[in-house]
C-alpha cells in the first residue's frame, strides 16, 4: 500500500464566517473524513492538521482567567490545542472506519518539533494569534513586554515567531505507529522545542504546519503528500483577472513561481515551499486541493499536482 500523508487546513475544522464551537468542528471533520476514505480505506495513512483558531481561542481563556488560574505559556496552549483536535479527527476517523466495517486503530501523537534558538524569526515576530485589541489595550500590553501589531484585517493583535521546523522528535516513533494504525500527528505544526544541551524546552512560538508536515512527510518518506486547502488548486496571479490555474508543474517550476514571488506568505506560499521541500529530499507526488475536489484531484484531473519530473499542462 502507498504511504500517504494529507494535510488538514483550517477549513477542514472550521469554515470561514462559522461560529466557533466543539460541535460544529465534529461536523466538518465528519464531512472532511468522507471525503478522504478512500485512503483510509486504501493506503498507510497519515494526517496533520492545523490549529490557529483553536489557539485563538486558548488564548481568549488564559486572558479572562488571569487571577483565577494559572496561566499557560504559548507552547503549552499549543499542545492543548493539538490534543483537542486530535480527539475531534481520531473519533471522527474510529466511527467512519467502525460504520464501513474497517478494522484499524486510530491514534494522536502529541508531537515536538525542534527549531533553532538562533532562528531570525524570534527577533521579528509576525505571526498574528490570539484576540483583536483596541489602540488604547495595544499600548497596555507592549508597556507589558508584549509584541503587538496592527493587523492588516482591523485592530491590533499579538505577533509571535514562526521559527523554520528542522526535526520531528516523534518521528520514528510515528513512523512504527503507521505500520498498524492511522495516525495523527504534528498537529498546528507541532509543539515549538529548543535543545539545550541535550534536552528538550518549549519556546513561545507556533510552527508553520505546512512546512511541518513536509518535514514528517520526509521522515517517513512517504509517497503522496496531499496538502487540503479552501482552493481547489493554486493560482498563478490569485484574486487577479488575469488568474490562472496552475495543474501540473514541477519542482523546477514551483521553485521559479517562489522566487518571484507569487504566492502570499499567510495563504499558498507556505504550502508552494512545503512541497518544494519535502520533493528536494523525496521522488514523491504532492497535491494541493481542497476536500471536495480530492476525488478529481487522486485522478489527476483537478487541483495543482507537483512532481519533479512532467513538463506541466
Amino acid at each position: 500500500m502507498k504511504a500517504v500523508l494529507v494535510a488538514l487546513g483550517g477549513n477542514a475544522l472550521l469554515k470561514k464566517g462559522q461560529k466557533e464551537s466543539i460541535l460544529t468542528q465534529f461536523k466538518n471533520v465528519e464531512k472532511t473524513i468522507e471525503k478522504i476514505s478512500v485512503l483510509a480505506k486504501e493506503h498507510v495513512l497519515t494526517i496533520t492538521h492545523g490549529n490557529g483558531p483553536q489557539v485563538g481561542s486558548s488564548l481568549i481563556r488564559v486572558e479572562e482567567a488571569f487571577g483565577k488560574a494559572y496561566s499557560l505559556p504559548l507552547e503549552v496552549v499549543v499542545a492543548e490545542t493539538e490534543a483537542e483536535i486530535g480527539y475531534i479527527i481520531q473519533q471522527s476517523l474510529y466511527n467512519f472506519l467502525k460504520r464501513h466495517k474497517i478494522d484499524l486503530p486510530v491514534i494522536s501523537v502529541l508531537t515536538q518539533v525542534i527549531v533553532s534558538k538562533e532562528d531570525p524569526a524570534f527577533k521579528n515576530p509576525t505571526k498574528f494569534i490570539g484576540p483583536y485589541y483596541n489602540a488604547k489595550q495595544a499600548v497596555e500590553l507592549k508597556k507589558q513586554g508584549m509584541h503587538i501589531k496592527a493587523d492588516p484585517r482591523g485592530g491590533f493583535r499579538r505577533v509571535v515567531a514562526s521559527p523554520l521546523p528542522l526535526k520531528i522528535v516523534e518521528a520514528s516513533a510515528i513512523k512504527k505507529f503507521t505500520k498498524e494504525a492511522i495516525v495523527i500527528a504534528a498537529g498546528g505544526g507541532g509543539i515549538p522545542v529548543v535543545e539545550e544541551r541535550g534536552n528538550l524546552r518549549g519556546v513561545e512560538a507556533v510552527i508553520d504546519k505546512d512546512l511541518a508536515s513536509a518535514v514528517l512527510a520526509t521522515d517517513l518518506g512517504v509517497e503522496l503528500f496531499i496538502i487540503l486547502t479552501d482552493v481547489p488548486c493554486a493560482y498563478l496571479d490569485f484574486g487577479k483577472p488575469t488568474q490562472r490555474p496552475l495543474r501540473r508543474i514541477t519542482l523546477k517550476q514551483a521553485e521559479q513561481y517562489i522566487k518571484e514571488g507569487h504566492f502570499g506568505e499567510g495563504s499558498m506560499g507556505p504550502k508552494i515551499q512545503a512541497a518544494i521541500n519535502y520533493l528536494q529530499k523525496v521522488n514523491g507526488l504532492v497535491i494541493i486541493t481542497s476536500p471536495e475536489k480530492i476525488s478529481q484531484a487522486l485522478q489527476q484531473r483537478d487541483g495543482t499536482i507537483i512532481s519533479r519530473g512532467f513538463t506541466a499542462r
